[in-house]
């Protein structure tokens, strides 16, 4: 002993002292562990209820949903169980539940390594023990402390508790979703039944919800996701033989029906729990029970009660005109992408229609609401609301021909040839009339020219974030295929609201902790997505009620009397899905109308969602700034935009004419006697338009082009049958002599005799402008500038007279100059410098 002792080279002493540290070290673990007393479980309810999370509106003031005020919690004894829940709760969260000693050794090393050198996948997989001492005595913080003391407190409540006893405690402290704790009151919240009751796919659900009870709950979004978890329940049964084969077969096959959910106090219920959820998301679940936050939350309470009142009402009214029971509406503002309110349904508490289901959030087929994001990529790219398609029927799957017959070997089903909504069409329509009147077969024909990939980029750019795979829509999504959120198309639409401007939607204004500590707080992070002109083009066109009147009339309820609203409808196929979206700078307001199930309406997007739309704008512009939007550029220069995109269907080759001489323009030709004249050869805009290269130059073999035939074929018919009715330009009308009318040259029409520069003037003293005219020509109108500064513009009889000392740029030596212009539209210019005392 005393050679290996040597050997290793440690002294006697050192090692009698190493021993005597750890057998102190054990001393105290084991001094620790007897301290430690078990928890009083009966403590649970009060500490839940004092740190409960409470949820408010924007003000900070009023309470919309205090997480823990009406817990619900019914004890009840082991014999009270039935054993399917036992059973399924064992198997889901513990299936060694009866053979450890409180904690699995696996499980533990997993926990050490995770802690300490962060490998591994972390603390999943507590025992049942464990599980309940976090539920009541510790934080589920990863610390080493923190997990001794589960370790050791498991390992001594399960020395001194039977197994039953445990499980019994479990299940009466488990969360079964809200303000639900404890299986006997989750058996009468949701099937009105004891929890000794409990049918086996019954038990197997509860078992499913307290992983996630928000996610998981029965009356929120996630169905399939607690069905898979049930399912999964169910299967783990099977495994550890605690259900036979059939008693599997038949759970799997059991209709389980689960009871309308009481109203509770809560305020805005599809907020709290759109909130709630991601709470539960970012801080985890054990925070949001009982770290008692004060969550001050984007909601408009008074708008939101109106908002609620105005659904209900047109939801009933929708039921009771065109067969569609529910609906939703999302306020976001645009400035700060903050959500003002959310109606996720007519009534939350309506078990009728799923009311708990928040609509607000589902994906539906957005139909025409989705064509503003192709018009403006289409405007990105050198499309203007005055371009021209051609609105007749078409056929646009290249497998079929131009009459939408399918070609030999190809399915007659693949053929797509869409209508519009009256089911007729109305040949040449301009892109504003069409986006206005929401035609769909220019919009199809858009898509193709703007891109596919291109329109779904500038969507997902804007908000629209479930638009993953354009290989699944094809050119069907611009009317309707994919799905999106009624919040994600209303963030997206408020984007052309602001300009261009992108501010992620939220709900947070401000989360603390219980001791006031700022754990987040919204902070703006504007993001440019869309050229401004686009998004102001866009919002032109939509505010445009002229241009909608052929489809909605004068008066429907998009227009709002005095007040400039951008607005856009939406219809599904059958009426399964309408629509209404639209905006002010001030705020942007999307509502959803229809049926849960899918069942088609008798009608779609203004009838039924635009009522409900128009009631709450008019509420919402009451209280918010009447704001107008800005003017987008749409000026073209016709010596750069090729015709065909600035409205002349009729052709894209042109001449330019002096109006005045009749003869061809010449450069100096002004643009005020500029006439355009565009030789008639109508075709497809793909004859003349690259879409590849929208402003670049005709394509040299058009038919190269997939579509080109099939849109080609429909024009010339139709020119055929109608060009009776137009006027036609031909190349013989060019004229051969040049405009000898404006030359260029800087024709003298007046001299200035006064002022003068021999003289020098008084500030004060009034100055009046007398010239000689020398021309024969009559002088229209004349531009005065001081300086370089404008300061009139002046007809006949041309008086103009000024006083020095109102200049605010007067100096000692000042320019005078006049710019003239005769009834030609010649101009000439003319200067003089005039001095006055200092």
């Amino acid at each position: 002993m005393k050679r290996n002792t040597k050997k290793i080279g440690i002294p006697k002493n050192l090692l009698y002292f190493l021993i005597g540290i750890f057998i102190l070290f054990v001393g105290i673990i084991i001094i620790y562990v007897s301290s430690l007393k078990i928890p009083d479980f009966h403590s649970f309810e009060d500490r839940k209820i004092i740190n409960s999370t409470k949820i408010y509106d924007r003000t900070g003031e009023i309470l919309l949903y205090d997480i823990h005020q009406d817990v619900k919690r019914t004890n009840i004894p082991f014999e009270k169980m039935s054993a399917n829940i036992k059973n399924a709760t064992v198997a889901i969260e513990d299936s060694e539940f009866y053979n450890h000693s409180g904690v699995r050794i696996t499980s533990t090393v997993r926990a050490v390594l995770s802690n300490l050198f962060n490998v591994g996948i972390g603390g999943g997989g507590s025992t049942i023990t464990q599980q309940l001492i976090k539920n009541t005595l510790l934080t589920s913080k990863k610390s080493i402390v923190r997990k001794i003391k589960e370790w050791v407190l498991a390992i001594k409540i399960d020395s001194s508790m039977s197994k039953e006893k445990i499980l019994e405690y479990y299940l009466n402290e488990n969360p079964y979703g809200g303000n639900v704790y404890g299986i006997e009151e989750a058996s009468k919240t949701y099937f009105n039944k004891n929890a000794e009751n409990l049918t086996l796919a019954e038990a197997a659900y509860l078992a499913a919800i307290p992983q996630s009870p928000t996610t998981l709950s029965p009356y929120g979004k996630n169905k399939e996701k607690l069905n898979t978890r049930k399912n999964l329940v169910l299967s783990r049964m099977k495994e550890l033989n605690f259900i036979t084969e059939e008693e599997y077969n038949n759970a799997l096959k059991e209709v389980v029906t689960f009871i309308p959910q009481a109203k509770t106090g809560i305020k805005a219920p599809h907020f709290v729990f759109f909130i709630k959820d991601y709470l539960e998301q970012k801080y985890g679940v054990e925070a949001v029970e009982s770290k008692g936050l004060k969550v001050t939350t984007s909601l408009d309470y008074s708008l939101q009660e109106k908002g609620e009142t105005i659904v209900k009402d047109g939801a009933f009214k929708n039921k009771k005109d065109w067969n569609g029971e529910n609906a939703g509406l999302v306020a976001i503002d645009p400035k700060t992408g903050q959500i003002l309110t959310m109606v996720g349904s007519r009534d939350y508490f309506d078990k009728e229609i799923d009311g708990n289901f928040n609509i607000a959030t589902a994906l539906r087929q957005p139909g025409s609401s989705f064509k503003p994001f192709i018009y403006a990529t289409a405007f990105n790219k050198g499309f203007t609301p005055d371009t021209v398609l051609f609105d007749l029927p078409t056929e646009f799957q290249t497998t079929c021909n131009a009459y939408g017959k399918a070609l030999p070997g190809h399915n007659q089903a693949n053929c797509y040839m869409p209508q519009n909504y009256d089911g007729k069409t109305v040949g040449p329509i301009k892109l504003r009339d069409a986006l206005a009147q929401s035609r769909n077969i220019p919009a199809v024909k858009l898509f193709y020219l703007a891109g596919l990939n291109e329109s779904l980029k500038t969507a997902e750019d804007m908000g629209i974030s479930t638009l993953t795979d354009i290989g699944r829509y094809g050119l069907t999504l611009v009317i309707g295929g994919g799905e999106v959120s009624l919040l994600d198309i209303t963030s997206a639409y408020s984007v052309f609201a602001n300009d261009g401007i992108k501010n992620q939607y939220t709900g947070i204004l401000k989360i603390e902790d219980m001791n006031g500590n700022i754990l987040e707080e919204y902070k703006p992070n504007p993001k440019e997505v869309l050229p401004k002109n686009t998004a102001l083009t866009i919002s032109n066109v939509l505010s445009d009620n002229n241009a909608r009147i052929p489809t909605f009339g004068s008066s429907s309820t998009l227009f709002i009397p005095g007040k400039e609203v951008a607005a856009k409808t939406g219809t599904t196929n059958s009426n399964k899905d309408a629509w209404t979206i639209g905006y002010t700078p001030s705020i942007a307001v999307g509502v959803w109308a229809g049926n849960n199930d899918n069942k088609p309406m008798k009608k779609g997007g203004s009838a039924v969602a635009g009522p409900i739309w128009n009631s709450f704008m008019v509420e919402a512009l009451k209280i918010l700034p009447s704001e107008k939007f800005e003017k987008p550029n749409l000026e073209l220069d016709p010596m750069l935009v090729k015709p065909i995109l600035r409205g002349y269907w009729q052709g894209n080759e042109n001449f330019f004419i002096d109006k005045i001489s009749g003869k061809l323009a010449s450069e100096f030709t002004p643009k005020e006697t500029l006439e355009e004249k565009v030789i008639t050869n109508v075709h497809s805009i793909l004859y003349w338009v690259n879409k590849n290269d929208i402003l670049g130059p005709s394509p040299s073999n058009p038919s190269e082009d997939s579509q080109f035939n099939h849109w080609e074929i429909p024009i010339q018919n139709w020119w055929s049958q109608n060009n009776e009715k137009y006027n036609k330009t031909t190349w013989a009308e060019k004229p051969n002599e040049t405009d000898d009318i404006h030359t260029g040259q800087n024709l003298q029409m007046i001299t200035i005799t006064e002022p003068n520069i021999n003289d020098i003037y008084e500030r004060d003293q009034k100055i009046q402008l007398i010239f000689t005219k020398l021309t024969t020509s009559q002088i229209q109108k004349m531009d005065i500038f001081i300086n370089d500064i404008f300061v009139d513009n002046i007809k006949y009889p041309f008086n103009f007279s000024f006083t020095p000392e109102d200049l605010d740029n007067l100096r000692t030596e000042n320019e005078l100059k006049i710019i003239s212009y005769d009834t030609n539209y010649n101009r000439s210019e003319n200067t003089v410098v005039f001095k006055v005392k200092n």
